[in-house]
């Protein structure tokens, strides 16, 4: 408990639990609809607007979530189907690299901060930011929440949604708006090039571990406070990087699901049914 003596770390334990419960949701989400390298894709669309940001004088997260939230539903009115979204969020990422190459070419003078954004730092979180992500989580899981129905409908089954009414471009707009949120969020604690290990590793492995809706998105979620919380305490006792750890226990609980459901230890149970109504 004495690390909870210092300011920095409470900061780092509450902004952790924020992005972490927020990316369990949401990437619970993104890997059942197959949108993993949007995720990817995202994150160094993030990067292009934070450095983009620092140039011009404002704080990096606000570029980073204007830049993201933008790609996002760039991508879900590009395309929603699986052939038309990968081309999408290819066209994204692509310009959105070449747009940080050219931010980069400006931004040598910053190294450190360049470096905090890449790899993230939430020992370097403050308390104005901790509110800041706050606000962030709540509006993504309430937007989450909104949505969450017809999505789950039109991820599960998208032919019989669209026949039902339901839009499959709305939904996969707004999703992606919010996975931008979630993405944004979750930078500032791993950094744009390790956002797989909150968004998408316990995401995966609740996956791997129960075929159950409600089951599998807490678990997410809990798995996703778990490592971040574990990596931050090893992070204070070790002297070693914070994301690392978070990146390791993630990777690690993964490939452990992956060996016990491998090997007949852990048994996907039966899916249950969900009643999903036409939206009004």
């Amino acid at each position: 408990m004495a690390m909870l003596d210092y300011d920095f770390m409470r900061n780092a334990f509450a902004a952790a639990a924020i992005v972490s419960l927020v990316s369990g949701l949401v990437g619970y989400f993104l890997v059942l609809r197959g949108q993993s390298f949007a995720g990817h894709a995202l994150s160094h669309v993030g990067f292009t607007g934070a450095t983009g940001a620092v140039l011009i004088g404002i704080t990096p997260l606000w570029g980073m979530v204007a830049m993201t939230v933008a790609a996002g539903i760039g991508m879900g009115f590009l395309g929603e189907r699986l052939a038309q979204r990968d081309v999408a969020i290819g066209i994204v990422l692509a310009l959105s690299l070449g747009l940080g190459l050219l931010f980069l070419h400006f931004f040598t003078a910053y190294a450190t901060q360049a470096t905090s954004l890449l790899f993230g730092n939430v020992l370097a979180v403050d308390r104005r930011t901790v509110w800041i992500l706050l606000v962030l989580g709540l509006v993504s899981v309430a937007a989450l929440a909104v949505i969450s129905r017809p999505l789950l409908f039109a991820s599960l089954q998208p032919e019989l949604a669209e026949a039902k009414g339901v839009s499959l471009r709305l939904y996969a707009v707004l999703f992606l708006a919010v996975v931008a949120l979630a993405t944004a969020e979750c930078a500032q604690i791993v950094g744009v090039l390790l956002v797989f290990a909150l968004m998408i590793g316990p995401a995966a492995t609740a996956q791997r571990v129960t075929t159950r809706f409600g089951a599998g998105i807490l678990l997410s979620a809990i798995l996703a406070l778990a490592e971040a919380w574990v990596g931050i305490t090893l992070a204070f006792y070790t002297d070693w990087p914070s994301s690392f750890w978070i990146t390791a226990l993630s990777a690690g609980i993964y490939l452990l699901a992956v060996l016990l459901y491998k090997h007949g230890t852990v048994h996907q149970p039966v899916p249950v049914k969900i009643a999903v109504r036409k939206p009004k």
